[in-house]
């Protein structure tokens, strides 16, 4: 059986790539990633702090959550007339013991879940001219598991997983595919605490099956895949790039 009909994994060129919060962490690594595989990215956070962004075409800063910034963005990308790939990366987690705060309840919905929800609506009427696109939007495992004081991430990326699978229901027919990318416990600053005690990292990593806990190159490979080609039968999904945790039951 030939394999010629299989396309390089990310074989990104003339396709515009947006991905939020790629000012550090995950978001920095995916965009870069794309970027390698030849896709035009446009990168955006609130800043950029300290970072080589020689990979990026433009690193735009602004509130991935203000309707105004996101609509006038999208605007500019979508004139452009390529093919989109949209990355919702950006997200925040403030977790709090109870009773919870209601600014901290209403600002993780406003970033995690409002913001994703602004980015799809300003892309995917170009998406449907152009009969194809992919969304990419990053969960966590927040979405699937109950995690102590921080009710508003859990509603948060649990929604944020719900909303992919409305979207791919609604511009499936136009050739747009939207799919969920959950990360596992990966060295960012979110997640430097865990990641600074040993006696938690050596816990978390047991529960893995992989017995390591996640780097941020480890989000590109699923990333540049939902974004090609290959994966042009794929929508509606959710893949989780856990090093196992959500299949493993007890720790040993």
């Amino acid at each position: 059986m030939s394999c010629g009909r299989h396309k390089d994994v990310g074989d990104l060129e003339n396709k515009l790539v947006i991905v939020t919060g790629a000012g550090r962490g995950n978001g920095a690594s995916i965009a870069r990633g794309m970027a390698g595989e030849g896709g035009e990215v446009w990168g955006i956070d609130l800043n950029f702090p300290g970072m080589d962004m020689n990979h990026l075409s433009r690193s735009i800063i602004g509130d991935v959550a203000d309707p105004d910034f996101v609509a006038s963005t999208c605007a500019e990308a979508t004139s452009t007339g390529r093919e989109i790939v949209l990355v919702n990366n950006a997200g925040v987690t403030l977790p709090s013991p109870r009773p919870y705060p209601n600014d901290k309840w209403f600002e993780t919905i406003r970033v995690n879940l409002t913001a994703p929800f602004l980015w799809i609506e300003g892309v995917s009427p170009a998406m449907i001219n152009c009969n194809g696109g992919s969304i990419i939007n990053i969960t966590s495992l927040a979405a699937e598991r109950a995690f102590p004081d921080n009710p508003a991430y859990a509603a948060s990326k649990g929604g944020l997983k719900q909303l992919s699978k409305s979207y791919a229901k609604t511009l499936g027919a136009f050739n747009v595919r939207v799919n969920n990318v959950g990360p596992g416990y990966i060295r960012t600053s979110m997640t430097s605490q865990s990641f600074a005690n040993s006696e938690r990292r050596e816990l978390l990593s047991k529960q893995t099956l992989l017995g390591r806990l996640g780097e941020t190159e480890d989000l590109v490979g699923v990333c540049l895949f939902l974004a090609g080609p290959n994966s042009s039968y794929i929508t509606g999904q959710d893949i989780y790039v856990d090093g196992g945790w959500l299949a493993n039951g007890v720790s040993d």
